[in-house]
């Protein structure tokens, strides 16, 4: 099993600078390149400090000449922003600015704070429509000269241009939880990228199981693969974890508040939480994170992740974005790259 990571850059307070936080941001980025994890994977997000994306294809272009030996991934690019023909040249200029890097990742978008701002109206399941028609219209387009009238988007004869560097085309994920979105990632010829979020096992294994059921079923013609993405934290001791635990409680209860859209938003930040109104929320707590998340000693992170190999999984991205500071990150992934990642070459 591969191991890569998945970052952003989140912002937790209107007292830290921006320019500051992004280069941090890039120096967990280098220190995985350096230590040659697999991929570095960033996602794309609007008007949210909690998530600093607005395009993840400009923060890909600058880790290209940052780093040497990562892949580089979209974790993921919402699907119903991107028109087809500017995401292909967009992307196959990244490809080509990488050097062959480039891994896309597509999903629906989850907030609907974001769908308010960029596409009002929008709803879950017409998104889920829009990237369906997305994907293989970004693969005509990197063939070339190809039409298309379709629900969402009509233009004519057009070519992706420039043209991918990776012949046919880079791989693409698609970000899957039903099964329904397991089976248009399998037709497609894509791999499936999946993160069961706060939650345990049974989804970890669900998850797997729904993966690699509709792979067999429907053999696609090229090997697919499915990635893991879940948060951890590899603690110098117990009582260290313990904080990693309540840091990522914490951070759950903010994850909720931005999904559930139901509290005031002022300068990209949401209205503070405060410590009673997390201890109140029963969805989440550290307990269920210390129990469900690649959390503990670095043999325990190591066993757990030995687990998910076993259970098909071909790449776990550690989720850094935690709400951590700066110092705490860095402490786990030199951790992580000293201690777990040896397990795995």
């Amino acid at each position: 099993m591969k191991l890569s990571l998945f970052i952003h850059m989140e912002r937790i307070s209107p007292d830290e600078p921006q320019d500051k936080l992004y280069q941090e941001m890039m120096e967990l980025c280098e220190m995985a390149d350096s230590a040659r994890m697999h991929a570095i994977w960033t996602g794309e997000h609007h008007g949210m400090n909690f998530t600093i994306a607005p395009n993840p294809l400009i923060n890909l272009a600058d880790l290209a000449n940052r780093t040497k030996n990562v892949r580089l991934g979209t974790g993921t690019v919402i699907a119903p922003f991107n028109h087809p023909l500017r995401l292909a040249g967009e992307a196959a200029m990244t490809d080509i600015i990488t050097g062959g890097r480039l891994e896309l990742g597509i999903a629906r978008g989850a907030y609907s704070y974001e769908y308010e701002r960029m596409m009002p109206g929008l709803t879950a399941w017409d998104a889920g429509q829009r990237m369906r028609e997305l994907v293989p219209a970004v693969k005509k387009l990197w063939e070339g000269d190809y039409a298309h009238d379709g629900e969402f988007w009509q233009f004519p004869l057009s070519t992706s241009s420039p043209k991918p560097k990776q012949q046919p085309h880079p791989p693409i994920w698609i970000a899957a939880r039903d099964p329904n979105s397991h089976e248009f990632a399998v037709t497609h010829g894509c791999n499936v990228q999946v993160t069961p979020l706060h939650q345990g096992e049974e989804e970890i294994v669900r998850l797997a199981q729904c993966f690699h059921e509709t792979r067999q079923r429907l053999a696609p013609e090229k090997p697919l693969k499915i990635m893991l993405l879940q948060h951890g934290y590899v603690a110098e001791n117990e009582a260290d974890a313990q904080q990693a635990a309540e840091e990522l409680n914490r951070f759950y209860n903010y994850f909720g508040a931005w999904f559930k859209n139901e509290r005031p938003v002022s300068q990209g930040l949401i209205q503070p939480l405060s410590d009673a109104e997390i201890r109140a929320n029963t969805y989440y707590s550290a307990e269920a994170m210390r129990k469900n998340l690649a959390i503990g000693s670095a043999n325990e992170v190591i066993t757990r992740l030995k687990h998910y190999e076993a259970l098909g999984y071909d790449e776990f991205a550690l989720w850094i974005d935690s709400g951590m500071t700066f110092e705490r990150k860095k402490a786990s992934l030199t951790r992580f790259i000293n201690q777990v990642m040896p397990e795995f070459h």
